[in-house]
């Protein structure tokens, strides 16, 4: 697969520190590609080597301690991730999302142009490899109710509670 192998040639992986675990980061020259959590299926670090002096991967970790510290709302990020044109279109969707705000599943299929697809944007949410910076944390059931989060429900709660709290002077 040409496209996959272009895309692996330098890629790189730094790990940080934050209040939701490690996180392994993947960038390549086309920009960032992965967030993954602590203990999560490493396969989409498969041929990425450890930079952890990557200028991309530096303001990355730099962005997130910013976010964490409640001194950032927007990541400013070139984000290269993989998927379908459907995943794209849900993760760019979820990128809408303001912070310290929630929709559904149901409301964010409606803004695909199919308001009965929410099992597939719990999919494409399910599947998308830049948590945090593409916020799916903020997709929230029906009822209100925290479901499905590739990071554990309790970090999902902790990022929503973070948003909530969060003020910029």
């Amino acid at each position: 697969m040409k496209t996959r192998d272009k895309i692996e040639r330098n890629a790189v992986y730094k790990t940080m520190e934050s209040p939701v675990g490690l996180l392994v980061m993947l960038a390549s020259e086309h920009g960032l590609h992965a967030i993954n959590w602590e203990g999560e299926d490493q396969v989409r670090a498969e041929g990425f080597q450890p930079e952890p002096e990557h200028p991309l991967l530096m303001e990355t970790e730099r962005q997130l301690k910013e976010y964490f510290a409640s001194q950032r709302k927007v990541f400013d990020l070139p984000l290269a991730p993989r998927g379908t044109p459907f995943q794209l279109q849900i993760w760019k969707l979820l990128l809408d999302i303001p912070f310290g705000q929630t929709v559904t599943y149901g409301e964010l299929a409606a803004s695909a142009g199919d308001p009965n697809a929410s099992r597939a944007v719990g999919m494409a949410n399910n599947k998308n490899p830049i948590p945090i910076i593409i916020p799916c944390h903020r997709v929230i059931g029906r009822s209100g109710a925290l479901v499905g989060f590739g990071g554990g429900l309790e970090n999902k709660s902790i990022l929503l509670d973070h948003e909530s709290q969060f003020r910029l002077f």
